[in-house]
């Protein structure tokens, strides 16, 4: 274990968290035991090779390998995690070893780390060691997730996205929350070479600039939350709401990389609920795909003249708000916006601007979250009740109900962390 400078050289001069020394012990004991990328043996999935034949990468969304190696199958191509699937490993108690043991050394390392950073340490710690246990067992990229206090930090996203590819540039892909900080920092990663999985998108236009100004590796289209957004406060029927979103910011991204060839990001369809939901949306980039729904992909009759890449134009939806059409619509004027802030890019240096550019642009996709909305939001969790953000685009507002969900999430493995290193004191 490396000693840590005390005094001018690192103590004053640095944060806790951007210690070269410090995040140099955590990436070795987050890589203590690792043996590297293994193989995973499992029969071939016909249905999945019909996927990839048809241009959709499927890619398992757990972060439990047992259940992971319940749908596995050699054309899987990656394994996704988050806040919530973290916390769960976490609260069955098999991290608890690891989170005392790092709570030990890294007191010793660094003795002035308060309990705070000394939480968002380890928990950083428990996300990586999940993953690479997930690489060594599978073999297939995996992506990790920052927590969510730095949402809004273009500095600390920057640190711990680098961080995290230090610890295994060859399988992780970084998660960065959508928010107006995260498109800042999304590009500087991008153009640091750092692979961005660029989640909690809801709409084909904040994947359209996430795309062309951020350019990262993989954006998200949340379908299943939207329809239960329709589902859950009355706003007609649910049936292919997140799907027609999800094929219509596909075909965006693909407009995107068609004609600008530094550009080659990629649609994941995410929260994904059911095998159907695979069917309909074969083609896509990429779905990440719960193993009960993967599950039911497999066990469904379908053939492989059934499986067909649809359009947008094809599905119809019957909802009654009408702010909903900007879940697929990407008009001029937004296009206009994008073009605007692509030829900014090199000078817009926070969120603020960004917003700022987009309300004299006339673009209502950045709201300005007070903390008190922030957390009316959490109480509610990862369906709004709609009726009480009026005013707010629908896409923004759902964005940051999926950020403070995992802020609740984080806060239960925060929790249980806080726990644990109380009893190594």
């Amino acid at each position: 274990m490396p000693n840590i400078m005390r005094g001018d050289e690192v103590s004053i001069t640095l944060g806790i968290h951007d210690d070269p020394k410090l995040a140099e012990t955590i990436r070795e004991l987050a890589l203590e035991g690792y043996k590297g990328p293994g193989r995973f043996n499992a029969r071939n999935q016909e249905k999945y090779r019909w996927l990839r034949e048809l241009g959709t990468d499927p890619w398992l969304d757990t972060g439990d390998a047992c259940a992971a190696e319940k749908s596995w199958a050699p054309e899987i191509g990656a394994l996704t995690t988050n806040n919530t699937l973290v916390n769960q490993v976490v609260q069955t108690g098999s991290m608890d070893d690891l989170i005392k043991s790092a709570a030990r050394e890294l007191r010793s390392a660094r003795p002035d780390i308060s309990g705070r950073h000394l939480v968002i340490e380890i928990g950083f710690l428990v996300n990586a060691r999940l993953a690479l246990g997930l690489v060594e067992r599978f073999g297939v990229h995996v992506s990790v997730e920052l927590h969510p206090d730095f949402g809004f930090d273009i500095e600390q996203t920057l640190n711990f996205g680098r961080r995290y590819y230090a610890i295994n540039p060859d399988y992780f892909y970084i998660k960065v929350p959508m928010t107006t900080e995260g498109f800042i920092a999304v590009r500087k990663l991008s153009d640091e070479g750092i692979p961005v999985n660029y989640t909690l998108g809801f709409s084909a236009r904040q994947n359209y600039l996430a795309a062309r100004f951020s350019r990262p590796a993989f954006v998200n289209l949340f379908l299943g939350r939207l329809n239960s957004l329709v589902e859950e406060n009355g706003l007609g029927s649910p049936e292919n709401v997140g799907e027609k979103a999800t094929l219509a910011s596909y075909e965006a991204v693909r407009s995107i990389r068609e004609r600008h060839s530094d550009i080659s990001t990629r649609q994941i369809a995410a929260s994904i609920r059911s095998g159907g939901q695979v069917a309909t949306l074969a083609g896509v980039d990429v779905h990440t795909i719960p193993p009960k729904a993967a599950a039911q992909f497999l066990e469904m009759g379908v053939t492989r003249t059934d499986l067909r890449v649809l359009m947008s134009s094809d599905l119809k939806v019957d909802v009654s708000a009408p702010g909903l059409a900007r879940l697929w619509d990407v008009d001029n004027s937004f296009i206009s916006f994008v073009e605007e802030a692509v030829g900014r890019a090199d000078r817009l240096t926070d969120g603020e601007e960004l917003k700022a550019l987009a309300r004299e642009r006339g673009v209502d996709l950045f709201h300005d979250w007070s903390e008190d909305e922030r957390l009316r939001i959490r109480e509610k969790g990862k369906i709004p009740d709609i009726s009480r953000w009026s005013g707010i685009a629908v896409d923004d507002l759902m964005s940051m109900s999926a950020l403070e969900s995992f802020v609740t999430d984080q806060g239960e493995l925060d929790g249980r962390i806080e726990k644990l290193i109380r009893e190594t004191s």
